[in-house]
């Protein structure tokens, strides 16, 4: 174990944070290093290690430092008690051992969290198929796939597990909302209303697919550019096209850098609205003019409006 015991700096480096922070994590959160050597300053052993990367991916993505802390100490417990030898049968419960919460999302989610688990596409693909043919993309993306979404995210933030839960889910959700999306697809040689993109280096598109999604079932013509859009080539796109509205999608505080909203704002063919979505951006630190809509409906309810003052200019 002393070997593999790191130094301060070498997990600030490893983490790339700050040496000051890992210090703020321990006094604060007692998230510091629990090996001592006499004569020697304290290591930060595999587990501490552990409990720091989830707290720097949770903090990145938005998570309050508190409440990363606990989720970093349970991933730490659960570790050690996968560990640790159990005496008689393991108990389980159904969805495979371990469960997805969905909170109060109700048995439509619970039932597609125990599909989610048992990794059955069929079920996965039906049930959400169904939801949105019934209900409609904003409905079920609200009562139905960001519970379960969420709900993997906390599971693997606590144990490090279910990643190939995530990825087959996530996988059927996009393929779900791009059947939307091809279904009615858009008159061909008619501009596009609203351009959609992830910002620069993000690769979480899921919100943005199912907004893509939600606007083709409010008829309003859209382009997505997808995961990963340097600034430079959203501009282009946007002088290619002079779309009305942009929405770029921040999912990390990472990847919202306020310089890409600037850049929208000050475009040759600066487009009547920017929308700065998802929980990446901070609201205190947004340009002038850009709007922050606080969920899905609330994007879509901006889009129609700039639809329909369009519409009514042209028609004027």
């Amino acid at each position: 174990m002393a070997d593999e015991a790191l130094s301060a700096g070498a997990v600030a480096r490893r983490l790339g944070v700050a040496v000051t922070t890992l210090r703020t994590w321990h006094q604060r959160y007692g998230l510091g290093p629990s090996q001592h050597v006499p004569g020697h300053h304290r290591r930060y052993t595999p587990t501490d290690l552990a409990r720091l990367e989830v707290m720097r991916r949770l903090t990145a993505e938005g998570v309050s430092p508190a409440e990363a802390a606990r989720w970093a100490r349970q991933t730490a417990d659960s570790t050690a008690q996968r560990a640790t030898p159990r005496s008689g049968p393991r108990r389980t419960r159904d969805g495979g051992g371990t469960t997805i919460p969905v909170n109060r999302a109700g048995p439509a989610a619970r039932g597609l969290a125990r599909a989610a688990m048992r990794l059955d596409s069929a079920a996965i693909s039906e049930t959400i198929s169904r939801t949105i043919a019934a209900d409609g993309v904003v409905a079920t993306w609200d009562r139905l796939l960001r519970p379960v979404l969420v709900g993997i995210g906390e599971r693997h933030a606590a144990t490090g597990g279910l990643i190939e839960v995530e990825h087959l889910f996530s996988r059927y959700v996009s393929a779900a909302l791009a059947a939307v999306v091809t279904a009615r697809p858009a008159p061909a040689g008619r501009p596009p209303r609203i351009l959609l993109s992830c910002a620069d280096e993000e690769q979480h598109s899921l919100p943005l697919e199912a907004l893509a999604a939600a606007l083709v079932e409010a008829g309003v013509s859209h382009r997505m550019l997808g995961a990963r859009v340097p600034v430079a080539a959203l501009l282009d796109a946007i002088d290619r096209i002079g779309p009305a509205a942009v929405v770029l999608w921040s999912h990390t505080r990472a990847t919202a850098d306020p310089a890409q909203l600037t850049a929208l704002l000050t475009a040759p063919r600066r487009p009547l609205l920017v929308l700065a979505a998802g929980p990446g951006w901070q609201p205190e630190a947004l340009p002038s003019g850009v709007m922050r809509p606080v969920d899905l409906a609330e994007a879509v309810t901006l889009a129609v409006a700039v639809r329909n003052s369009l519409d009514r200019s042209a028609a004027s």
